[in-house]
C-alpha cells in the first residue's frame, strides 16, 4: 500500500497523496470504479454529444448551462478577448524557434499579468473576466508561436468562428471543415476538467496563498508540462510514428511488457474501469479515419489496444491514447498536443481558482520527516 506509518505519532502518510481527500469541489466528479465523469452533475457523454466548449466554460464558471442569450453574450466576450497585446506578440517573436511550446505558453501567460486591465481588482467579477481572457487567449498564443517558429506571420483571430474552429484557422491559415472543428470542440469538452489532478491542484495551491489568477495558471501550465501528467498523448503519437505500421504493433507491446517498460496511454491513477473520455475519443478517431481516408493511425491504435487488452487487461486506455491520433489527423503538430490540452483545461483551472478564492484556506499539508535526528554539530575543521 502507498500508506505507511510514520516514524512517530502513528501518522499515516500517503505517497503522492494517493487516496487523500485534499478539499471539496462542485466542479467535476470522477467515479473511477465505474468509469464515469461529470461536470457539475452533467454526464460527460451528454455534454460532449450536445454542448459546445463555450457552453461547458459557462457551466464551469457559473454553475449552470447558459440560456441562448447568455451563450451569445459569452461568445461575444470571448471573441473580444482573443487578440494579444502587441508586446506579447513581440515577446513571442523573441523566443528561440526551437523553444518548446509549453515553455512559450507558460512564459507568455506569466507576462500577460503585466497587461491585465483589471490589475489590483480582486473581485469575483474581475476574476471572471480574467478567466475569460485567459481562455480566449490561450489558442492565440499557441497558434501565433507555431506560425512564428515556421517563419510565418501570426493570423488575427477570426470573429466569425467559434473557439475550436478559430484555433485551427489561426494555426493553419485555412478555415477548417465543419466536421474537423466539431471534433476538436468535442475533444476540448472532454479535457475541460478532471478533479484535483496535478495541474489543477497546483493552481489551487497557488490560489490558496491569494496569488493572482495569472500566477495560479502559470503554476498549472508548469505542472502540466511534466511528462507524467500532460505529455502522454505526445508520447503515444511518437510511438505510433516510430513503429509506422500495424504489423509492428504487437511485437512492440510484447517486448515492452517483457522488459517492464511503460506503454504511454494505458492506465490511470483514478480509473479502474474504462476512461469515459477515451471511449468517446476512440469514436472521434474512427470518424476522422473514415472521413479523411487516413486510417493508419486509428488502425495502429486499435491493434495496440486489442493487444494490451489480451496481454495486460488491467490497464485500459486513458484519455491520452486516442487523443493522439485525433490531434494528428486534424493536422496539429505533435509538440502542440499538450498545449491543446491546456487550451481546454484552462477553463477548468480558472474555475477551480474561482472556487478556491470563494472559500479559501491556505493549503499547507504536514510532512513525514524521515531524515536523521539529534545530530551533534562539529566545526568545519573537525568534519
Amino acid at each position: 500500500m502507498a500508506d505507511k506509518e510514520a516514524a512517530t505519532g502513528g501518522t499515516v502518510t500517503a505517497k503522492g497523496l494517493e487516496g487523500v481527500t485534499a478539499g471539496s469541489t462542485a466542479l467535476s466528479l470522477i467515479e473511477g470504479q465505474v468509469g464515469r465523469l461529470s461536470y457539475r452533475g452533467y454526464d460527460i457523454n451528454d455534454l460532449a454529444n450536445n454542448a459546445s466548449f463555450e457552453e461547458v466554460c459557462y457551466l464551469l464558471w457559473f454553475g449552470d448551462l447558459p440560456t441562448r442569450s447568455q451563450l451569445v453574450d459569452l461568445g461575444n466576450q470571448l471573441r473580444s478577448y482573443r487578440e494579444l497585446p502587441g508586446a506579447i506578440l513581440d515577446l513571442l517573436r523573441l523566443f528561440p524557434h526551437e523553444a518548446t511550446p509549453m515553455d512559450v505558453l507558460r512564459t507568455a501567460v506569466s507576462a500577460l499579468s503585466m497587461f491585465d486591465p483589471d490589475a489590483g481588482d480582486g473581485s469575483r467579477e474581475a476574476n471572471i473576466r480574467r478567466a475569460m481572457r485567459l481562455t480566449a487567449q490561450f489558442p492565440t498564443i499557441v497558434a501565433a508561436f507555431d506560425r512564428i517558429r515556421n517563419r510565418k506571420e501570426p493570423l488575427a483571430p477570426n470573429p466569425a468562428l467559434g473557439h475550436a474552429a478559430n484555433f485551427l484557422y489561426m494555426l493553419t491559415g485555412e478555415e477548417p471543415a465543419e466536421k474537423s472543428a466539431h471534433i476538436l470542440d468535442i475533444a476540448l469538452v472532454l479535457h475541460a476538467d478532471h478533479g484535483f489532478n496535478a495541474s489543477t491542484f497546483a493552481a489551487r495551491v497557488a490560489a490558496g496563498t491569494l496569488a493572482d489568477m495569472y500566477s495560479a495558471i502559470t503554476a498549472a501550465i508548469g505542472t502540466l508540462k511534466g511528462p507524467l501528467h500532460g505529455g502522454a498523448n505526445e508520447q503515444v503519437m511518437r510511438t505510433l510514428l516510430s513503429l509506422g505500421a500495424v504489423d509492428k504493433v504487437r511485437p512492440f507491446v510484447e517486448e515492452s511488457l517483457t522488459s517492464k517498460r511503460k506503454i504511454m496511454g494505458f492506465g490511470h491513477r483514478v480509473y479502474k474501469a474504462d476512461d469515459p473520455r477515451a471511449i468517446m475519443l476512440r469514436e472521434l478517431s474512427r470518424n476522422l479515419a473514415e472521413s479523411t481516408g487516413n486510417r493508419k493511425w486509428f488502425e495502429m491504435s486499435e491493434r495496440m489496444r486489442e493487444t494490451m487488452e489480451e496481454l495486460k487487461p488491467n490497464l485500459p486506455v486513458n484519455v491520452d491514447f486516442y487523443s493522439a491520433s485525433v490531434y494528428y489527423t486534424l493536422g496539429i503538430p505533435v509538440d502542440l498536443f499538450t498545449p491543446v490540452f491546456a487550451i481546454s483545461r484552462v477553463s477548468g483551472w480558472t474555475a477551480h481558482v474561482l472556487e478556491q478564492y470563494a472559500d479559501n484556506r491556505l493549503i499547507r499539508p504536514d510532512a513525514d520527516y524521515i531524515g536523521p535526528r539529534n545530530r551533534d554539530f562539529k566545526p568545519v575543521d573537525e568534519r
